[in-house]
């Protein structure tokens, strides 16, 4: 039977086609807003729905130029993932060994400084970033929460992890590569950690069910869960919300993570391929 998906390979003319894809459509929003203004004097840039339609605009120019000029010109087929559910034993391992990534995740950031003459400076125009980014709560749930995590594994796992698992790359190597560029692109250190973290706990999930639905289901628990902190604690912590310290979260995230992560990959032998 022949494989309905693509055997596309990720290069850095691949990475520049997703960059020259994420400009395009960033420029075709701010056009639209030059238009929208002199057209009827209000500026959208303002609104939080706009935001959210920016947003969704550069990740889908930057999917939909990947799928043109590299997938099909390389490989005669469209850009096509699989999506498909796994046997619920599975959400019941990934889920916890998620949870005890985000929670080791947490204690790391929180070692990293926020005062200081570059880390004050620099934290404060990130925490200003983050509150200006919406006021909606509903917007932010659909932006965060959805959104984000379906386009961000599609070009994440789907197009940089498995590309470059195709070329040949170790899979560890590709999943450690991915993350990497997934949490560089957050463009702060406290980001930064916790996603190539939780990226590579996205990429080995991928890599061994081979469905993005997983990854995605997981991403946006994850962003779920910082949106939650933030509306209700007005911060990300889960010390903070549980009002313990921050080294028993650690203690609880080893505990999670090293008991799931074990299930997973040694008593969990079931590894899908894709057809």
């Amino acid at each position: 039977m022949e494989n309905k998906y693509p055997k596309y390979t990720f290069t850095w003319i691949g990475g520049l086609v997703l960059l020259a894809g994420l400009f395009a459509g960033t420029m075709a929003t701010s056009f639209f807003n030059v238009f929208w203004m002199f057209t009827f004097k209000e500026n959208l840039q303002y609104k939080d729905w706009f935001f959210m339609l920016a947003n969704a605009a550069g990740f889908v120019t930057a999917i939909a130029f990947f799928d043109f000029f590299i997938v099909r010109r390389t490989t005669g087929k469209k850009l096509n993932f699989n999506f498909s559910p796994t046997n619920f034993y599975t959400y019941l391992l990934i889920f916890p060994m998620m949870t005890g990534m985000m929670f080791i995740a947490e204690f790391i950031t929180s070692q990293i400084p926020t005062s200081g003459p570059f880390f004050g400076k620099y934290y404060e125009f990130f925490t200003r970033l983050m509150e200006q980014l919406t006021d909606d709560p509903v917007v932010m749930i659909i932006t965060a929460v959805i959104c984000a995590p379906i386009f961000e594994e599609i070009i994440f796992r789907g197009i940089i992890q498995k590309g470059l698992m195709n070329k040949g790359v170790e899979p560890w190597k590709a999943i450690g590569t991915a993350s990497v560029i997934f949490g560089l692109v957050h463009g702060n250190p406290w980001q930064l950690v916790g996603a190539v973290l939780l990226g590579c706990i996205l990429g080995l999930v991928y890599y061994k069910t081979k469905s993005l639905l997983l990854p995605i289901l997981l991403h946006g628990f994850n962003n779920l869960c910082s949106t939650l902190l933030i509306t209700f604690t007005k911060n990300e912590s889960f010390a903070d919300a549980f009002k313990i310290p921050e080294w028993m979260i650690l203690g609880i995230g080893v505990i999670l993570f090293s008991l799931f992560f074990y299930l997973f990959m040694k008593k969990y032998k079931v590894h899908y391929s894709e057809i």
